[in-house]
Order: C-alpha cells, then sequence, then structure tokens
C-alpha cells in the first residue's frame, strides 16, 4: 500500500507536541475528493449558493422556492421544499444500481454478524414503516427508540422518517426514569425497545426497564419488541408487540411521505443547566443537506470507503454520521453494539483488520483508554486498510492526537479533529484533509459556508487569543428550537450577544492562522466521556434522595474520561456520612439517570460553602477537587467549610 499520511510541515525534533503542525502527504492530498484550497473563500462569497448546490446532490420531491428565510432566532432553509430522509438513504440507492452494496456491517458484543446490502435495509425499513401505520403511527406523531446498538436501531429511524412520523431516540444506557421523562416531554405514542442487549459480558434488561418507564407515561399506547435474545420478560397483551411478528405480516412497499423540508425529524434530548434535559429539534431539508454534505467533505468519503463510527446511534453523532449522513451517502457502515474492551482490548482492531475499516471516527476518551491499555493491542492486529481517522465529543489532547496518529494512523492517515454539538446537528470546525494542516489539539477552521467566529463577552470579534465561540450566521442542519419550548429556545441560545448571534456556551482561543482552539463548557454542563451531562441534572436526581439536602456537582480533570463528576453532598438530620450511604448515593444517581452519571466521587459533608447571600461557591469545589491553592474566600459565610471539605476530600484520596 503506497504511503499516504500526514507529513510535518516543519522541523518537529525540537517542538512541543501542541507546536507541530502536519500536512496532508502530496499521495492524500492528490486523491483527495475535495483539493481546492480556497473553497472557504469561495462558499464565502456566496453562502446560500453554496448550500443550495449541497441541497443538490439530495433528491427532492418538490423543488424549494428559496434557500434560507433568516428572522432571527428562526430559521426556514429550503422553504417549501418537499423531501425525505429514508427514500435519501434507502431507496435511490436501490434505484441507482447499489442494491447489493453492504450498508450496514454489525457486530454484536457475543460475536454474532450480519450484513445488511442497501437492499435488504430498504426492505425491512418498508415492512416496519407499514408495521407503525397498522398500529395508528401518522405523520407528526412522536415514537421513542429504546434499542441497543443493533440494526433494528436504524431500521426503527428510517421507519420513522419514511412516514413521517417523529423519532426520539433514548439512549440504552439511560434509567427507567430518564426514559419515562423524555416519552412524556415528547408524547410519544409508540415506545420501540429490545428485550435486552449486551455491554460488557452483561445483559442490558431494556424491556424490564421500559417497562417501570410505561407505568408513568399514559401517552404510550404502544411497545414494539425486538427479539435480541432470549431473555425473560413479561409481555403485556394488545399493548406489546414482537417487532419480527409486525414485519412478517407487514406489505412490502411503504410510500415515502413527502415531508415539508421544516417539517421535523426528530428530538434529541441533550443535558442543559436545568434539571429538565432538552429536547432538541432537527428538521428534515436543512439537516440532511448538513449532514450529507459534511460526511462527504470532512471524511473524504468514497464508494469504496468502508466506514466505521463507534457513536451509539443515542446521541447526536450515531444520528448525523451513523445513520443519516453516511447512509445518504451510499456509504459501507460498520456497527457494534458492546464495549471497546470486551472480551478483549483489542476488539475494535481486531474488527478494523476484520472488515477492511478504511475510516474511523471514535471519541478522545477511547483514545485516551487505549492509550492507557497500551500500544501491543492495535500492534497485534494490520491496521492498513485505514487511511483516515476522526474525533469526536470533546477537545482531544495533544498527547492523545499524537498516540492515535502514530499507533493507530501508522504516520500516515490525516486526523479529522471535529467541533459540533446536539444543537448544531453537523460538524462546524475542523481540519479538510486533502488541503488543510492538522494541528494536535486545535480542531481547524470554520468549515465551508459557514460563519463562526471567537467573541469576547462585549460581543467583539477576538482575531488572537481566547473568548467565546460564536456562530453568527445560520446554517442548514440548526437546531429549530426546544420542544414544547420556544423561550427556553430563544434565552439560552440567542440571547448572550443579539439576536442573531448564537451562544455555543464554549470557551474557545483562535491562531493567527484562524485555527480554533477549544477549551471546553463555560455553562454548568459537563462533558463526561463525551456525554453532556447537566450538574443541576445530577444534583435534582441527589437531592431527590431522602437522605440528601444539598449537593453540588462540579467536574475535575480525569486522564480517561476528559471530566469525571464529583458531588459535595450535605445529608439532613439524622444520617451519618458512611462508605456505605456513599455507594448507595451514586446508585441512585443510577437509578434516576443512568450509569454514564455515575459519581466519580461523592463528598458528605455538614455544609457547603456559600456566599452570604446564599450562593454555592462552586469555583471553590472546584479548586478543592483539581487540588489547586484556595480562591478569594472573603465573601463566604462560613470560611471554615471550605477548610473542612477540602481535608475530607483529601483524606479520600489517601
Amino acid at each position: 500500500m503506497p504511503d499516504m499520511g500526514p507529513r510535518p510541515t516543519e522541523e518537529i525534533s525540537d517542538l512541543l507536541v501542541e507546536d507541530r503542525t502536519f500536512a496532508p502527504s502530496p499521495a492524500f492530498a492528490k486523491a483527495a475528493s475535495m483539493r481546492d484550497p480556497d473553497i472557504r473563500s469561495k462558499a464565502a462569497a456566496d453562502m446560500e449558493r453554496f448550500w443550495a448546490d449541497a441541497a443538490g446532490e439530495l433528491d427532492w420531491m418538490r423543488p424549494w422556492d428559496k434557500v434560507l428565510d433568516w428572522n432571527p432566532p428562526n430559521a426556514r432553509w429550503f422553504v417549501g421544499g418537499r423531501i425525505n430522509a429514508s427514500y435519501n438513504c434507502c431507496d435511490r440507492h436501490v434505484e441507482n444500481g447499489m442494491r447489493n452494496k453492504a450498508a450496514i456491517i454489525w457486530e454484536g458484543e457475543p460475536g454474532d454478524r450480519r450484513v445488511i446490502t442497501y437492499w435488504g435495509l430498504y426492505r425491512e425499513v418498508n415492512k416496519f414503516a407499514n408495521a407503525l401505520k397498522d398500529l395508528g403511527v401518522k405523520k407528526g406523531d412522536r415514537v421513542a427508540i429504546y434499542l441497543p446498538m443493533i440494526p433494528e436501531a436504524v431500521v426503527s429511524m428510517l421507519a420513522c422518517a419514511r412516514i413521517g412520523a417523529v423519532h426520539t431516540v433514548v439512549f440504552g444506557g439511560f434509567s427507567a426514569e430518564a426514559l419515562r421523562d423524555r416519552i412524556n416531554d415528547a408524547g410519544a405514542k409508540v415506545l420501540i425497545t429490545a428485550d435486552g442487549g449486551y455491554r460488557r459480558g452483561q445483559i442490558l434488561p431494556l424491556k424490564h426497564d421500559a417497562d417501570y418507564a410505561v407505568r408513568e407515561t399514559p401517552c404510550i399506547q404502544h411497545v414494539v419488541i425486538v427479539q435480541r435474545g432470549n431473555f425473560p420478560l413479561r409481555v403485556v397483551d394488545k399493548r406489546d408487540h414482537w417487532y419480527h411478528r409486525l414485519i412478517q405480516n407487514a406489505a412490502n412497499y411503504c410510500p415515502p411521505e413527502p415531508c415539508d423540508s421544516e417539517d421535523p425529524l426528530y428530538i434529541l434530548y441533550t443535558s442543559g443547566t436545568t434539571g429538565k434535559p432538552k429536547g432538541i429539534v432537527h428538521t428534515t431539508g436543512g439537516y440532511m443537506t448538513g449532514v450529507h454534505a459534511t460526511t462527504k467533505l470532512v471524511f473524504d468519503l468514497k464508494p469504496t470507503d468502508v466506514y466505521w463510527c463507534t457513536a451509539d446511534v443515542g446521541w447526536v453523532t450515531g444520528h448525523s454520521y451513523l445513520v443519516y449522513g453516511p447512509l445518504a451517502a451510499g456509504a459501507t457502515c460498520v456497527m457494534y453494539e458492546g464495549a471497546p474492551d470486551w472480551p478483549d482490548r483489542d476488539r475494535f482492531w481486531g474488527m478494523v483488520e476484520e472488515y477492511g475499516v478504511t475510516i474511523l471516527y471514535t471519541a478522545p476518551t477511547a483514545i485516551r483508554a487505549f492509550m492507557k491499555w497500551g500500544a501491543d493491542w492495535p500492534k497485534k492486529h494490520d491496521l492498513s486498510s485505514l487511511r483516515l481517522l476522526g474525533s469526536v465529543g470533546e477537545p482531544i489532547n495533544p498527547e492523545a492526537w499524537m498516540w492515535y496518529y502514530e499507533h493507530i494512523g501508522g504516520q500516515r492517515c490525516p486526523i479529522v479533529d471535529t467541533w459540533w454539538q446536539t444543537e448544531t446537528g453537523m460538524i462546524m470546525v475542523t481540519t479538510l484533509p486533502g488541503t488543510d494542516a492538522m494541528k494536535p489539539g486545535a480542531a481547524g477552521r470554520p468549515l465551508p459556508g459557514l460563519s463562526i467566529e471567537v467573541l469576547n463577552a462585549a460581543g467583539e470579534k477576538v482575531t488572537i487569543g481566547g473568548g467565546l465561540l460564536a456562530i453568527t450566521k445560520p446554517w442548514p442542519a440548526m437546531l429549530r428550537g426546544i420542544w414544547g419550548d420556544s423561550e427556553r429556545y430563544r434565552t439560552q441560545y440567542w440571547s448572550k450577544w443579539d439576536i442573531g448571534t448564537y451562544f455555543a456556551a464554549d470557551g474557545a482561543k483562535v491562531a493567527p492562522n484562524g485555527y480554533i482552539t477549544f477549551l471546553g463548557r463555560v455553562d454548568d454542563v459537563l462533558n463526561v466521556a463525551g456525554h453532556r451531562i447537566g450538574t443541576m441534572e445530577i444534583e435534582s436526581a441527589l437531592v431527590d434522595n431522602p437522605a440528601v439536602a444539598e449537593a453540588a456537582a462540579i467536574g475535575i480533570g480525569h486522564a480517561i474520561k476528559g471530566q469525571a463528576l464529583v458531588v459535595f453532598v450535605t445529608l439532613k438530620e439524622g444520617y451519618r456520612p458512611t462508605a456505605t450511604l456513599e455507594s448507595e448515593l451514586k446508585d441512585h444517581v443510577v437509578r434516576k439517570i443512568g450509569a454514564i452519571a455515575r459519581p466519580e466521587r461523592i463528598i458528605l459533608s455538614a455544609d457547603l460553602p456559600k456566599t452570604r447571600s446564599g450562593k454555592i461557591m462552586r469555583r471553590l469545589l472546584r479548586d478543592i477537587g483539581e487540588g489547586r491553592v484556595l480562591g478569594d474566600t472573603t465573601t463566604l459565610a462560613d470560611a471554615e467549610t471550605v477548610n473542612h471539605l477540602k481535608q475530607a476530600y483529601e483524606e479520600g484520596e489517601e
């Protein structure tokens, strides 16, 4: 295989990791689909034309009348156009001679495998779409999906899109209560779940948890059960239906619903600064345009690629870059159910070798775990099929970038370090692999057709240095609101500066060459292992426990997860701080939210540091958690509280 890897643009022997830059090799650049170094300036000259050309690569049932209608903070893209997401992911590939191409290569954690062609995906999506219609689901209805990482999760999403129903996928690791809250907020009438799933050799009791959720979700009329294994479960007559029986009796073809470009495609819940998760709404035409275009542009996607995005479909990365973007582009996608270290720490690398994966898109959390496990695990496998690597979910530190580049990419694969959010729907900042130099730790520049700047608190542009990231013009895949809460949408995202500037709540710094380095969240949302978790959500869950009077959650640096969750808890009278109680409180958070929210530590104390007005000073708690010298304590009502907490925290580390 020819060496097509990036090359350092300068002598690097005396440079720090974060000062190195790498250009794509001449061979990679020559073969790249996008080789125009002026693409950003050309797109900026006529942004609407750029996105209209991108939208034209999709199949529309009716062309749009107007590219963009912008009434800040509300946008309408491709006004008047009619489109169907399912048709663009299935039908058009079947019609264009790709029916026998693999759409999904799936591997279950126990080792079972399935290959689904575009024809097979098309058939199953059509049949399940008809099955949903037989259950009374119609255009505009909401359908909740609570499944493991199995192909039926993709089928369910596309079947909803086919009939114009709005899906809301709930991560299979979330608890019954978290599922209940999301179902009720969306008003879903059907829940799709499974008898169970696998994670690190353990069974995920999804139907069991779903049953508890449905007890308090009066909007649910039917529950569809996918049979993943032979797990024990309870089937409720007339409410519960086996997936395989429904599709067995369903008609083979379901006409795709002509959806207005602005019809909702899905709702996806993400943590916010209050205890209530936000239902982010994405519509059809603009979203499909954004994810399709960026899939091709960022990953240099070619017909021969075997593409693996390791994200779960319960997160936006799974929506945009496992399902809608790659399938609309006709890609062959790898999908894996389980953990990267089960049964051994080379599970990912064995799959890369087995399936000839050419593009790998994963999270810094996973990369740091691979680093910790050591380079001997990937060395056991032939990874020469890889030609491009990607990073998503949080900023990747330069050391992890270099390890990824050297030990996984063999110093030949460009790395696209991507920044975007659930709210943006699509990748916003990264390097273009065929033209841009890469800098470990820096994401890159805004993609073509986007207007993104770093601003100071007064809204003034920062040309060199740090500030807050802002998106200053609308973009196709942008969120269209928060489900049922238009005022929260306006105040949370569009009120930091002017009504037409989006506040990303991320700190960033910009270099002289325009490259942006992300510094993390500036609100009360933590990024734990690439998953956004609101501090208020954690605190609300703990205060729900009868032993807890007050709680304050913070994030501290963690070598693997990026951030780890530490919670300082004040107990009610009559409860004593014990190791057993700390363990019980951790389990309580898991029951309320899910295992991803399990605190790394819970510090039980008599009081929390507060100002004289009663505000908890989380700054001081972060100082304690990070082991820093304590900041100013003059505004505290009781300065001695901090010293007691610091002592308790340090004793717990011994």
